[in-house]
């Protein structure tokens, strides 16, 4: 049986082979899938907002409300220049986190990513990893981006791990801006380039049509 959206906010399932019918699923990975919001997991794109042991690695931690929260997400899902995932276990179809481009800009063709495992007990497990690349491969391959950058914070161990295995290299940092601890931590800036990645997946999504030897071409206008 499908299982419903309800269920979705509920946290951890059990295993559904049929579960990924119901969604709407734009990259599968081998242990998790990338897919658009979801209005109907705003509660629980509001859950991880509002867990500070999440955001102390990644924004400011404030307390939002269901209000707030669709506000934010009416918002970031109408602008142009963001493109926002959910990211699914695929062995349950449970939510886990989100990952996101910001600011693309396809003339210049660069981006910043950013990522969110919002179930702690998905942390410290590869999911970040594959849910970056993932990412990663829809900007280089989908969107042709050349450069995508982030900044993390100097004691964001776990985050700077994940990111240099997906491919990011650090290129600069923004000294002692960042306090946690008592103490004052640089902001590490890296990227990944374009010419640096190796498509996981969709290198064999987006390729041109094989002719087929049987089917008749279709003849060139004649030059003037």
């Amino acid at each position: 049986m499908n299982r419903t959206p309800d269920e979705d906010l509920q946290g951890p399932h059990t295993a559904d082979s049929n579960a990924g019918a119901t969604r709407a699923v734009n990259i599968v990975g081998e242990r998790i899938a990338l897919g658009p919001f979801r209005r109907d997991l705003i509660p629980v794109y509001q859950r991880w907002i509002n867990d500070f042991a999440t955001m102390r690695t990644y924004d400011t931690p404030r307390p939002v409300t269901a209000e707030q929260a669709t506000a934010w997400y009416e918002e970031q899902t109408t602008k142009e220049q963001i493109t926002r995932f959910t990211v699914y276990e695929l062995a349950t179809w449970r939510p886990i986190g989100k990952t996101a481009l910001y600011d693309i800009d396809f003339h210049h063709r660069s981006a910043e990513f950013g990522i969110i495992i919002g179930e702690p007990d998905y942390r410290g497990k590869g999911y970040g990893s594959e849910a970056t690349l993932l990412t990663l491969d829809y900007a280089f391959t989908a969107l042709n981006l050349h450069n995508v950058f982030l900044t993390v914070a100097e004691f964001n161990q776990a985050g700077r791990r994940a990111y240099a295995k997906a491919g990011f290299r650090e290129f600069g940092r923004r000294r002692q801006c960042w306090m946690m601890g008592g103490h004052l931590w640089d902001e590490i800036y890296m990227d990944c380039l374009a010419t640096e990645f190796s498509s996981p997946v969709l290198g064999r999504v987006f390729v041109p049509d094989q002719a087929n030897p049987s089917t008749p071409k279709v003849p060139r206008d004649e030059e003037e």
